[in-house]
């Protein structure tokens, strides 16, 4: 049986790419062993792919009232109610190593509400659902209920950003049928021998 292609549309040579979309992507090649496949899949359309990356660090890897964990808690849980494959596999393994659990991806993917979480990282999940699902009936009451867990103006704008910038992702990987890489499955759930 032969693996399926990673995206329904072309993946570039890694050496036909532009020099700084190959840098990135041997980077991240050298930091994690292998090549994710959302890189290959989006150097399909470099200015688009530069767009997106710079979006993502900006988002995902800036310092600030939320930590990288729950960065990925939002994620994975906006992720499974839009229902991207690629993306609840592959930021949940990030999850499972950020958070260092291996139960709370699949426990967040599955129903974040029945999660092992505290109520501080529930109300922040229930935020980014309500962004991701019904974005138009955000009130004064959410921003009231999150600065009663201690979030600022600026953490519940980080929230909303992540919710709606993984909407664009989880689209895209869908409508590219994006594969998650094998690696991504066992990423933290089991000590590296």
């Amino acid at each position: 049986m032969s693996t399926p292609p990673i995206s329904r549309f072309p993946v570039p040579a890694l050496n036909s790419l532009p020099d700084d979309i190959r840098t990135r992507i041997l980077g991240v090649q050298e930091k994690s062993g292998f090549v994710p496949n959302v890189f290959l899949a989006l150097a399909y359309r470099p200015d688009e792919f530069r767009a997106f990356f710079a979006y993502n660090d900006a988002v995902m890897e800036k310092d600030g009232g939320l930590s990288k964990a729950e960065r990925e808690m939002i994620v994975v849980a906006t992720s499974a109610a839009n229902q991207c494959h690629y993306c609840v596999v592959s930021h949940g393994a990030v999850l499972r190593i950020r958070a260092k659990n291996p139960l709370i991806a699949d426990q967040i993917a599955n129903n974040y509400r029945k999660a092992d979480i505290t109520p501080r990282q529930r109300a922040m999940l229930d935020f980014a659902v309500k962004v991701c699902l019904e974005s138009q009936k955000a009130s004064a009451h959410d921003f009231e209920v999150l600065h009663g867990h201690g979030f600022s103006d600026d953490d519940i704008w980080d929230i909303a950003a992540i919710a709606a910038f993984f909407a664009l992702s989880n689209r895209m990987a869908s409508v590219t049928d994006m594969r998650p890489n094998d690696e991504f499955y066992m990423m933290g759930r089991v000590p590296k021998a």
